[in-house]
């Protein structure tokens, strides 16, 4: 059986692997708005549930994890070893229109979601407009509104 060389996807491949630490290693993220919530799902998968760190400090969301090897590498000759090991890391810069007390996070079958809520104050609203009739000296206050917390109290 003949091997077929490729020298372009062994280079490839090659620097890859020298070039590469467990800090240049991403997590793949998606990350969606629905509704009044965001949506950020980050591949984790062999990550041990124990090492995830997710925490927010000036407005800059960082999750950590750490996999490590299940092999171990004294007595054994790799072939090929592709899966990376170490702790990694990644950063979302939150704006100021969301709720940062009640950001959720889980972790369920290799993908951590996090759940991050819109600020309360940076949802829209329907404003209440109050219309004044005057009928033969009587006031007639007509007011419509869809929002029934958008009120002003004062």
């Amino acid at each position: 059986m003949a091997t077929r060389f490729d020298p372009i996807r062994d280079l490839d491949r090659f620097f890859t692997e020298v070039t590469r630490t467990p800090n240049s290693t991403t997590l793949p993220m998606d990350l969606y708005r629905d509704g009044e919530v965001f949506i950020a799902r980050i591949d984790m998968p062999g990550v041990d549930p124990n090492s995830i760190d997710v925490d927010v400090e000036d407005r800059t969301l960082t999750v950590r994890a750490k996999r490590e090897s299940e092999v171990a590498d004294k007595d054994v000759k790799w072939l090929t070893r592709e899966r990376t090991t170490g702790t990694y890391a990644r950063q979302l810069t939150l704006g100021n229109r969301v709720a940062l007390d009640r950001i959720r996070a889980d972790y369920s079958d290799g993908v951590l979601t996090l759940t991050i809520p819109v600020a309360e104050e940076a949802r829209p609203r329907k404003i209440t407009v109050s219309h004044t009739s005057s009928n033969r000296g009587t006031e007639v206050v007509e007011s419509t509104s869809t929002d029934e917390t958008a009120g002003i109290e004062g």
